[in-house]
Order: C-alpha cells, then sequence, then structure tokens
C-alpha cells in the first residue's frame, strides 16, 4: 500500500481573546470522520500573494465577522508544523499565530465558507482553566502556554 505523501499548506491562526481572559475557539471536525470533534482557533490558508498577518485579519473578519487591519494583528506569536488529515487528504501545514485582544465580541459566523458551514458547528469563548480542566480535544495542543505566552505580553484592548 502506498502512502501520498503530505501536501504542504501555509496558514495563520488568530487567538482571539476578550478584556475577561477567554479565548475563541471554534468546533468541528474532518468530514472524512465526523464523528470525532475537535475544537481550534480562528484562521486558515492564505491565499495567493498574501501575507500571514494579512491572511490572519482576512480569517477574523471571515470566520468572526470582526473586521481589523493587518497591522492589528500583534505577532506572529509563535510558529509551528502540524501535519494533519482532512477529508482524505494529509496537510503539512506551517503556521503562524497572531493575537487579538478585544473588549468583547459577538461572532457573526455569516462569512463561513462552504466547508466550514459543513464541518463546523459551534463556537465558545474558554477561559485558561476551562482549558486546563477540558477533557475535548482542542488544537494546538500547546494552547494553554500560547494563551499564558500572549496574556504576559500585557496586549492593549482594541474596542470593535
Amino acid at each position: 500500500m502506498t502512502t501520498q505523501p503530505a501536501q504542504d499548506r501555509i496558514a495563520a491562526r488568530v487567538l482571539l481573546i476578550d478584556a475577561a481572559g477567554r479565548l475563541l475557539l471554534f468546533r468541528g471536525c474532518d468530514p472524512a470522520t465526523p464523528q470525532i470533534r475537535y475544537w481550534f482557533t480562528v484562521g486558515g490558508g492564505l491565499e495567493e500573494g498574501e501575507g500571514h498577518a494579512e491572511a490572519a485579519a482576512r480569517e477574523l473578519f471571515e470566520e468572526t465577522g470582526l473586521r481589523l487591519s493587518a497591522d492589528q494583528m500583534h505577532g506572529p506569536v509563535s510558529q509551528d508544523v502540524t501535519e494533519f488529515p482532512y477529508d482524505g487528504v494529509i496537510y503539512r501545514q506551517r503556521q503562524e499565530f497572531f493575537a487579538v485582544v478585544v473588549e468583547s465580541w459577538e461572532v457573526d459566523e455569516s462569512g463561513f465558507e462552504e466547508a466550514e458551514l459543513r464541518d463546523i458547528d459551534g463556537h465558545r469563548w474558554w477561559t485558561r482553566d476551562e482549558l486546563v480542566a477540558e477533557a475535548e480535544v482542542y488544537y494546538p495542543e500547546n494552547l494553554v502556554e500560547l494563551l499564558d505566552q500572549v496574556t504576559a505580553l500585557g496586549l492593549p484592548t482594541i474596542r470593535a
């Protein structure tokens, strides 16, 4: 049996944090295994000619309705490479994480693309303690450490 090599992908992720220190995560699945649900940050792949900060701002708007400029994305605060399956394909994703702190935000999912509408079934604002105690799977696995790093930066709160 031959295994196909992973497809390379470049992405930008956003740690969207409210003034209470809660982090926004979406819950979704790989359509190939819809029974397995997990939580993940805002973000997605870069479009042709797009930089990471621009992609982070675009994805933030598409997935939450919050329109900020690339200059308002703090970071990158972290970078990593991850491999994951999605719809029968293995991806090797190089990703940069940006952070934004807002006073509060009511998530608007009306900008979701077709795959997001199909694969995402909810969102939630999480406290650090809730993430530590959570038995459900979330990505990246070092999310609590990333949240701690960003919190320690004392980023200014944006009024949205």
